[in-house]
């Protein structure tokens, strides 16, 4: 006979292991609620325990269950007639296949065991400086049949493709909800209406329940998806993802959203429960009025990566502190919209440009994205004018209307080799003004081979293939991929590119050159008109270290997005040095050498080049340059 007695310690909610039993904490104004217990193995049910008046503290009820060990049953909350799943489990069993219509009711809750082994995990803490961001869905990460893992679809699927992710340069990965939700609109929420707060709000018309793809509503956020899991236990398999994470020097970082109903007071505890028990590195959080300086100044997530809209820098640190490990960093649109309408040749668009490029806040970071899970990839977004929802149902109504792109000449699929060779340039375009941007680049998923989703800019409720990875196209488009692995690979090697702070176009080292300056068809003389669309970019190595004591080089970024060539002057450079040309976005055959006086190239329409600065003397090391740039 279990022994019942009475413990009014409410917080936290939910179940909790304690020494003399287990502890139930549930919210409810009935009088009639209480706790169903199930026996681990069988799944049936062993007991009904109601709360009495005697177990509420306010509108919460609380009991301790003495004599009973947390892994042999299984539990849900009752009230009235009704069976109530814990919102605060943190764990779910009784493995759900993703996307099956099921009632989210019925679902029962376990305890997490206390001994599984970190093996001294470590989290990386990269800084921003270094960081590389990957945002990804982990369902449809692996789900194609093309993706060639074991486990498609879920955490181990991912596990299996780390070697892959390491090889492109990510250093961080970030994941759409990947916490417990319902699939279909009903299952967890009061209203038939995806409860978004968000620019990119999709909404639901007419009567049919479509799948919830993404998972962007009120979660049960303590545990992990069990519909991600290849196995019946998520949080072990998720665990297991973050250890492998870290032993590759990789981060996570986890979306959460939070809908007005949630209340914010709970927001710090739910990231302590993720940093604690599965030692995640970051959150980018959702949702409007959130308690942000309140989370930001939590001391236990002082070394975690806090993603959100923008940040009140100074209520956070104040206005004379330098924080130990800059963990801010602003995560918004802004960079999105001004760099896309650079990319299809707007007017009016260089002083923007230039200033998105360079821009990092002064005591924190700032992620810059040219696409992300919301809008069209960054295929599509050089393959179509125009969205193309309707297979949402929705007759096209839903998702963003302005997308600032273009389509080359045809909307979507062209067997013009003129248009498929101008959109693979503009891609090209748009991975070099990603990766010289000062600030921390994040790319979205399958966008370094030019995954398409066929034009649909929100398929929040497309699970399948137009959503999924097609890993084919990494085989079909291997260009693109070796491109996007060229450029991380020269971005780290040159840190004059990723500064930890704002390159501040002064020359405070006294040594002849700013740290950054621009230049037009006269050096030292940019053109900015609102009719320009080509600038040159000019970072000087001696601001920025590239191993010991080594300064780096002299790097200038030639960009012209005009439909029509112009002529850039290059910087004279310190005596004994020549500008050589590093590799370039155009179709021209790469000359490789130039004269000490020779200061102006041609820049090809729609093109960026990247010119380095050498030594006249270094023959060999140009004939090397050379050799690899060609591919030999």
């Amino acid at each position: 006979m279990t022994e019942l007695t009475r413990k009014k310690n409410p917080y936290p909610l939910g179940a909790q292991i304690e020494s003399d039993g287990l502890r139930f904490s549930f919210v409810s104004e009935a009088s009639d609620c209480g706790i169903i217990l199930y026996d681990a193995k069988s799944g049936r049910k062993v007991n009904r325990v109601p709360f009495s008046e005697e177990d509420r503290v306010g509108n919460i009820y609380c009991k301790t269950l003495k004599g009973i060990r947390p892994e042999t049953v299984w539990y849900q909350f009752y009230q009235g007639q009704e069976t109530m799943p814990d919102e605060h489990a943190v764990k779910f069993v009784g493995r759900r296949s993703f996307g099956k219509e099921q009632d989210i009711q019925s679902l029962k809750a376990a305890f997490l065991p206390e001994d599984y082994d970190w093996e001294a995990d470590c989290c990386p803490r990269i800084p921003f400086n270094s960081a590389l961001f990957y945002c990804m869905h982990v369902r449809g990460f692996t789900e194609h049949a093309s993706s060639g893992v074991a486990n498609r679809g879920t955490f181990l699927g991912l596990i299996e493709k780390i070697p892959y992710l390491k090889e492109v340069g990510v250093t961080t990965l970030e994941l759409q909800p990947a916490y417990e939700f319902a699939e279909f609109s009903g299952e967890n929420e009061k209203k038939d209406t995806l409860a978004f707060e968000l620019p990119y709000e999709a909404k639901e018309y007419g009567e049919k329940k479509k799948v919830n793809y993404w998972g962007y509503k009120k979660g049960f956020y303590y545990a992990p998806k069990t519909a991600y899991a290849a196995g019946e236990d998520a949080p072990e398999e998720f665990r297991h993802l973050v250890k492998t994470l870290h032993k590759n020097g990789m981060e996570l970082v986890m979306q959460f959203y939070f809908p007005g109903e949630v209340n914010r007071n709970e927001i710090s505890q739910i990231l302590r429960f993720w940093v604690l028990e599965y030692h995640v590195d970051g959150f980018h959080l959702m949702g409007d009025n959130l308690p942000m300086e309140m989370i930001a100044t939590d001391p236990l997530l002082a070394d975690c990566k806090l993603l959100y809209y923008d940040f009140n820098q100074e209520a956070v640190y104040g206005q004379d502190m330098e924080p130990r490990y800059p963990h801010l960093a602003a995560y918004n649109d802004s960079y999105l919209y001004d760099m896309r309408r650079f990319l299809k040749g707007d007017e009016n668009m260089l002083s923007s440009v230039l200033r998105q490029m360079r821009y990092i806040p002064q005591k924190a970071g700032r992620i810059h994205y040219l696409t992300n899970y919301y809008g069209f990839t960054l295929a599509d977004l050089v393959s179509y004018d125009h969205k193309h929802n309707e297979a949402n149902g929705e007759g096209n109504r839903d998702g963003n209307d302005y997308n600032c792109s273009w389509n080359c000449g045809e909307e979507g699929v062209t067997r013009s080799r003129r248009i498929k060779e101008l959109r693979t340039k503009q891609i090209k375009n748009a991975m070099c003004m990603l990766l010289f941007t000062q600030s921390t680049p994040l790319i979205f998923m399958g966008d370094e081979f030019g995954n398409s989703q066929k034009g649909n800019n929100n398929p929040w409720c497309q699970d399948n293939a137009t959503a999924w990875l097609d890993w084919n196209m990494q085989r079909k488009n291997s260009e693109l991929v070796e491109f996007w692995k060229k450029l991380v690979s020269f971005r780290r090697e040159h840190p004059i590119l990723h500064p930890e702070r704002e390159l501040r176009l002064m020359d405070y080292l006294s040594c002849g050159y700013p740290d950054l300056s621009y230049h037009g068809e006269s050096a030292w003389r940019p053109q900015t008109e609102s009719y320009h669309r080509h600038i040159g970019m000019m970072f000087c190595g001696k601001y920025a270290k590239s191993g010991g004591d080594t300064e780096d080089s002299f790097l200038y970024l030639a960009m012209n997005m005009h439909w029509e060539s112009h002529e850039l002057a290059l910087p004279k450079l310190p005596k004994g040095m020549r500008w050589e040309k590093a590799f370039s976005t155009g179709n021209e055959k790469m000359k490789q050498e130039y004269t000490e006086t020779e200061n102006r190239r041609e820049i090809s329409p729609r093109s960026i080049t990247v010119f380095i600065g050498v030594p006249i003397e270094d023959k060999e090391n140009g004939k090397r340059r050379k050799a690899a740039v060609e591919g030999k």
